[in-house]
């Protein structure tokens, strides 16, 4: 593989094996149970060889259609554990690789945006990637000024793949439904599709990420990488070591997942507050646990966040908006009439639409849980059951979830704190999430 594949018929075809191939391994898997094999045992294999598949394409494709599994990947936590297992080591490995760029292409790129003496900026430049993802991948290298550094590249045709590739997934979103029961896929999809412009924009991406490092500098608890250099297709930022949350999520400590836990939740809420900006991509390659500052010893209290990839953001001057922070609060002291009144004005509840509010209230309840103790313990099961709730058809809260609208201006705010969700489930974090919506969400804290 030259490059990222670009050919429209080629991308097209690989994707539209998908559903093809789950049709056949379901016809296979039921010869192998005419043939003696236990439903159990076929189901497995199964599952198996549908995650392999799933990570081969999407992996192999890059673009849109591995943006799409990273998407996908957080949301793990919501699946059946008998079906999780096998799909979860596939959908992981989209969070921190890919099948590489050759060192060729990176070469001409590099030559390109730089210049014919780029190799002159660096000290030393690795050729094999540290890490690949869906439109670009990094390489790890020393600046001229001696500074450990990451080299972002994009990959030669990210554009029309990304796009290509989110069309053609859009056209089969209903059989990759199952996936994930309570989400439907289509809208995700289409507000992938939606980014695209900015995610390929390396010059917002480093005008966001000097936003958040200024803001940052110095915190005790998040850590933003600097933008060291910018260009059209190349990114260069400084290096930052550390234990990827993929990695704390297989075998962290209790107090790792829990510590990374609290300052994910922090760094949600704490952002759109201090910078305006909401990071929008919050799967777990792009966060990593690091030790404290010198002299901070080795307590569980010590280890900070560190944030990657600021290429998704939401621009939110005032931060979150307000109606979320009192909404919540209202639905915590149980006031139906008033949270179905905010909603209603909020565009939530189509103006065709009368919902009784003492139902939205019920609904609404079990899935704010996290915020009305003083700590939560999030785990998949609780994920399950939240999904499963409003997945089933036969559920009265499936009925009503049908009948709400999600506004546009909420739409990614909405996925965004999902994501985050879905990765607590999988660290298994207890986390003290009412504190920080108390210190950083607007319109939550009780007015003095």
């Amino acid at each position: 593989m030259s490059d990222l594949p670009r050919k429209a018929v080629t991308r097209t075809a690989k994707l539209a094996a998908l559903p093809l191939g789950f049709a056949g391994r379901a016809t296979w898997g039921l010869g192998k149970r005419i043939g003696g094999k236990s439903a159990e045992i076929v189901a497995r294999e199964l599952q198996q060889r549908t995650a392999e598949q799933l990570f081969k394409v999407l992996g192999e494709l890059k673009g849109g259609a591995m943006k799409f599994g990273q998407a996908l990947s957080v949301f793990e936590s919501a699946l059946p554990e008998e079906v999780a297992g096998p799909y979860r080591a596939a959908l992981t490995k989209l969070q921190e690789a890919a099948p590489p760029m050759p060192a060729r292409t990176v070469h001409g790129v590099l030559e390109e945006r730089l210049g014919a003496g780029w190799r002159e900026l660096f000290l030393e430049f690795e050729d094999k990637p540290a890490a690949a993802a869906s439109i670009g991948q990094v390489h790890r290298a020393v600046w001229h000024d001696g500074r450990e550094v990451a080299v972002k590249v994009q990959y030669p045709g990210a554009g029309d793949a990304l796009l290509s590739d989110l069309t053609q997934l859009s056209r089969f979103a209903r059989l990759l439904g199952p996936l994930i029961p309570g989400m439907d896929i289509k809208p995700l999809i289409t507000e992938l599709r939606d980014r695209v412009s900015e995610e390929l924009d390396y010059g917002l991406e480093a005008a966001a990420q000097r936003a958040h490092a200024e803001e940052f500098a110095g915190d005790p608890d998040v850590v933003v990488p600097a933008v060291v250099h910018q260009s059209e297709q190349v990114l260069v930022t400084e290096w930052m070591d550390g234990v990827p949350l993929s990695e704390v999520i297989a075998d962290g400590t209790p107090e790792q997942r829990d510590r990374a836990g609290q300052l994910l939740a922090r760094f949600l809420f704490s952002g759109p507050a201090r910078t305006g900006l909401l990071h929008a991509d919050p799967h777990p390659g792009n966060f990593r646990l690091l030790p404290g500052p010198a002299g901070a010893g080795d307590t569980a209290g010590a280890w900070r966040l560190g944030v990657l990839d600021f290429g998704t953001v939401d621009r939110l001057p005032g931060g979150l908006p307000e109606t979320i922070g009192t909404c919540l609060r209202m639905t915590l002291a149980g006031e139906a009439e008033t949270v179905y009144g905010l909603l209603c004005a909020e565009g939530f509840v189509r103006k065709s639409v009368a919902l009784d509010p003492d139902a939205v209230l019920e609904y609404l309840l079990p899935i704010i849980e996290p915020a009305e103790v003083e700590a939560f313990g999030f785990t998949r099961g609780w994920m399950r059951a939240q999904a499963g709730r409003v997945a089933d058809p036969r559920s009265p809260a499936h009925q009503l979830g049908r009948q709400l609208n999600l506004p546009p201006s909420y739409l990614l705010i909405h996925r965004v704190t999902l994501s985050t969700i879905g990765v607590l489930c999988q660290l298994g974090a207890t986390v003290r999430l009412r504190d920080e919506l108390e210190a950083w969400l607007p319109g939550f804290a009780t007015a003095d």
